[in-house]
Order: structure tokens, then sequence, then C-alpha cells
């Protein structure tokens, strides 16, 4: 079985303005919509990780304060068609497997692939990428629907994906 992982298509990413804003993300929210239809139409998984900070957290001493914990920054994009359905998984570091039970809850739905979108492609998406493959799932990663501030850092990303972790690396 398959599950899309959505990662941190958040407000405090996305949105305009946003501490992290990361104006690309914008321009394919239709795209992951489409291709969260085309899963749940096939009856796969439909995942939602989500950075979640606690307002103290030590990431902050690196990045800007983002994502904290019930605020609307740390909710998922307006406009992404996040379903009751769907599996939010809450994360505090750049794995979304690191100190969450994603790989548990994958593992009760079956699901042995893994079809990767979101953001950052350099960040997130890449140690998310890298504990999937080290823990045996089969990982697609949609490089048209995967974004980074840093044009460079994300070709980087993609390549180490591919050519170091050997996920499938394609356009979606």
């Amino acid at each position: 079985m398959k599950a899309v992982l959505v990662v941190d298509m958040l407000k405090d990413f996305v949105e305009e303005g946003a501490p992290l804003e990361v104006e690309r993300a914008r321009e394919f929210v239709g795209d992951i919509n489409c291709l969260l239809d085309e899963a749940r139409s096939q009856g796969n998984l439909v995942v939602f990780v989500c950075d979640r900070h606690r307002e103290d957290d030590p990431e902050f001493d690196v990045f800007p304060e983002h994502c904290v914990e019930s605020t609307e920054g740390a909710e998922v994009l307006d406009g992404l068609d996040k379903r009751e359905e769907d599996i939010v998984i809450p994360k505090r570091r750049f794995s979304a497997f690191f100190g969450t039970d994603l790989d548990l809850t994958l593992r009760e739905h079956g699901v042995d692939e893994l079809v990767v979108v979101g953001i950052l492609t350099n960040i997130c998406v890449l140690y998310t990428v890298a504990d999937a493959v080290q823990r045996g799932y089969e990982v697609t990663v949609c490089s048209d629907l995967v974004t980074s501030p840093d044009q460079e850092a994300h070709e980087f990303a993609l390549e180490q994906m591919a050519d170091v972790l050997g996920a499938d690396v394609t356009k979606c």
C-alpha cells in the first residue's frame, strides 16, 4: 500500500509574510490536491506531517520562531485538501520519523511505499526520506512538488535522495 506524505505545508512556511516563507510552495498547492485526490481514489493513505514546536524550542536558535503548537502558523495551509480521515503527524525535528509514531502508523496500515511532497527539500524532506529509506520503505519524491528557498540546496538534496538514498526522484 502507498501513502502520500505532505511535509510541512503549513502557514508559517507558505503564507505571504510567514517567518520561513517559501513563496514557490504556493504555486503547487493545486497539484498536491490532485495527487491527494488520486491517492484517495486508489485507497491510499494521506498523511500530513506537521512541524510543531514548543515555545522554547532550541531550533529557534538557528531558525526564526515558527510553527509553535496551538498557533495559527502551525496549521495546514488553507487551500490544501486536508480531510478528517487523513492522518496528522506532529513533529519537533527535521525528520518525520524522529520521535513520532509515523513508522508505527504506516506499518499498521500496511504501507510500504511513500510518495513525498512539500517543503523544505534540503531539510525536512531530505531527512524524512533518509529515515524512510533506512526503514525499508520504497520512496518516490515528487521533484515538482517539493521546494526550498535556496535553489542550489534544493538541487543538491534531490541529487542526494536519488544518488545516495536510492529514492525515485521524479515529476509527479
